[in-house]
């Protein structure tokens, strides 16, 4: 199918390894999979090419390993193999509804997945596959939040999407404190002045750097990703400077 909304050819997809747990303390909850993968699907559907980083916190977070006498190399490089395994689960869930699935790893593993090279991945998503990037920079001390926003850039993606479990970028956790205020846009900079927790610094960074997009929506919500396509106003959009 030709793409009907052709201002967003190219979109970069950041997932949270949480996102894929829902309300379960650790793991994949297979019900939270197959709605995320029948979202992902139904973008692809409509022509978009689409790319896709998950993290791996809903499996190892690499700051928390103090407490297992981990060092943080070390430690990165377990939460860069969780990826790996949430990716795969995930690629998995769109190939059983017939999408075509990539995976390349910034980490070698050839007899699990590609590794990755820029022209292997434009090549794939211009063949209409959704192109998965795990196990991050595939460097310690860089998150799955620098990793996409570095594979956005390098895919030459219209847009990041940062999927969140709340409605868009808030100043204070809006869950912990319901009388949060909303932004609905922002500017990076803005985004860097304020210290609001949407990516780490060094992501905002580079995407202000090279005038890259992100909106940060709710997953939660079915449609969003079609919505923000269709143009509709969802989540917070974080662009370069104010006109």
């Amino acid at each position: 199918m030709s793409n009907p909304f052709p201002q967003v050819k190219r979109i970069l997809l950041k997932l949270s390894g949480e996102a894929l747990m829902g309300d379960d303390p650790y793991g994949i909850d297979a019900p939270v999979l197959q709605t995320v993968a029948d979202e992902i699907a139904a973008i692809g559907r409509l022509g978009i090419q689409l790319g896709i980083v998950v993290g791996g916190g809903n499996i190892f977070r690499g700051l928390k390993a103090g407490q297992l006498n981990i060092g943080r190399v070390a430690a990165d490089h377990m939460g860069m193999l969780a990826t790996v395994i949430n990716t795969i689960a995930l690629a998995e869930a769109l190939r059983a509804q017939g999408c075509e699935a990539r995976i390349l790893s910034a980490i070698q593993m050839e007899s699990i997945t590609e590794p990755f090279s820029r022209e292997r991945a434009v090549g794939y998503l211009e063949g209409g596959a959704i192109v998965h990037f795990c196990a991050g920079t595939g460097n310690p001390f860089f998150t799955t939040d620098t990793a996409a926003t570095i594979r956005a850039l390098e895919i030459d993606a219209d847009v990041l999407l940062k999927a969140t479990k709340v409605d868009g970028v808030y100043d204070a956790d809006p869950v912990i404190h319901p009388e949060a205020r909303f932004f609905g846009r922002l500017t990076h900079r803005e985004v860097l002045e304020k210290n609001l927790r949407v990516m780490d610094m060094t992501a905002i960074s580079l995407a202000m750097e090279h005038g890259l997009q992100i909106a940060v929506f709710n997953l939660r919500k079915p449609g969003n990703i079609e919505r923000f396509i269709r143009g509709e106003p969802v989540g917070t959009l974080i662009t370069g400077e104010k006109t």
